[in-house]
């Protein structure tokens, strides 16, 4: 008998331990993914391919250090593969940023990330396993909640100023530096447009990037999954998220490199640079590692099923608030009002969805 209750002691211990790690992961990550782009926010990035390598240069570098921390664990390349499609979503956040502004874009990408995440994980899509919880009807409830909040945000207007404008702000440079040393307009597609065409354009872009963002950690769980597995060639592979950070960040910056080299060979060997951007780009990178290996241990300490819909749903939040309060993207009574609403539905849905767990 005081075994049993010793073992069951130290069981509901565990388990309080878990939760504890999982959600402090999952409140750190929401924070710094709320945040990451704002030290980038008032500087002019041109067409963002410039800036997302500086960005994917900096993720890297914390992979490095992670990595060496927990003494180089086995590097398996398919994990690689989700830090390619992550790459992929990522080229188009700053045009996002430029058309509905960091709030909205943020807001609608996290939502659709959330709906792909959650449903592979919850119903094992691409071949991995599904997930269970305690109390699905609460995964279920806090899922949708977190989803509709994504239709609710669709209708709160934006105003994005321009970063080409002096008298709006103080830009970055005046003009972008090629690489023949001649000046050119640091103007790009996306100031030519209107702003219907840019509130569709940058909408869908963020649907796609929000895909793309919900699709990255499958590869890491089809791993983890088929370790299990004494016939898979993966047969033995670690079960701790983390250890697949380094794998899954240079996929990001070998893909990023990729793009930016295509970028250069169409721009014929003139890319836009902006020298400014490059310590703004490497805190903004730098925020966003550490928050996404926050993720990786909110996935191992609570499971996919139930991060998915903390993590991709809260830094809307957090982004809403920077628009409010610093950028002045959103204003009015009426889209106040609108975001109270969405924040109380994100909000009820995530502790849904926590709940659900325990």
């Amino acid at each position: 008998m005081e075994i049993w209750w010793a073992n069951t002691n130290n069981t509901l211990d565990n388990n309080s331990s878990n939760l504890a790690i999982g959600f402090t992961s999952s409140a750190i990550s929401v924070i710094l993914f709320g945040s990451n782009f704002v030290p980038v926010k008032k500087f002019d990035t041109g067409d963002g391919m410039f800036f997302q390598w500086i960005l994917c240069a900096s993720i890297w570098i914390v992979a490095l250090v992670v990595n060496l921390i927990l003494r180089c664990p086995k590097f398996w390349p398919l994990a690689m593969v989700g830090g390619c499609v992550w790459a992929t979503g990522n080229i188009t956040v700053v045009p996002i940023v430029k058309t509905v502004g960091l709030g909205l874009g943020l807001l609608i990408w996290a939502s659709t990330n959330l709906l792909t995440g959650w449903a592979s994980s919850r119903f094992g899509f691409f071949g991995i396993d599904p997930e269970v919880v305690q109390r699905p009807y609460l995964n279920y409830a806090g899922a949708g909640l977190s989803a509709l909040s994504a239709v609710i945000f669709l209708f709160v207007k934006t105003e994005v100023k321009s970063t080409t404008l002096e008298s709006e702000i103080t830009p970055l440079l005046g003009t972008s530096i090629n690489s023949d040393g001649n000046a050119a307009t640091d103007e790009s597609w996306v100031d030519k447009l209107s702003p219907l065409q840019r509130r569709i354009i940058g909408s869908v872009m963020a649907v796609v990037a929000g895909v793309l963002y919900g699709s990255c950690f499958i590869p890491v769980l089809y791993i983890k999954d088929h370790s299990k597995n004494n016939e898979s060639i993966y047969a033995g592979a670690s079960q701790f998220d983390l250890d697949y950070v380094f794998a899954h960040f240079s996929g990001i910056f070998l893909t990023s490199t990729v793009y930016f080299l295509i970028y250069c060979m169409v721009m014929k060997n003139r890319p836009k640079v902006y020298p400014k951007a490059i310590l703004p780009g490497f805190i903004s990178g730098f925020l966003w590692a550490i928050a996404n290996c926050c993720w990786f241990l909110a996935n191992n300490y609570l499971s996919a099923v139930v991060s998915f819909p903390i993590i991709t749903a809260g830094p809307g939040l957090v982004a809403a608030m920077w628009g409010v309060l610093v950028f002045k993207e959103i204003r009015g009574n009426r889209n106040y009002l609108l975001l109270v609403l969405a924040f109380c539905i994100v909000l009820s849905g995530s502790l849904l969805t926590a709940f659900s767990k325990t």
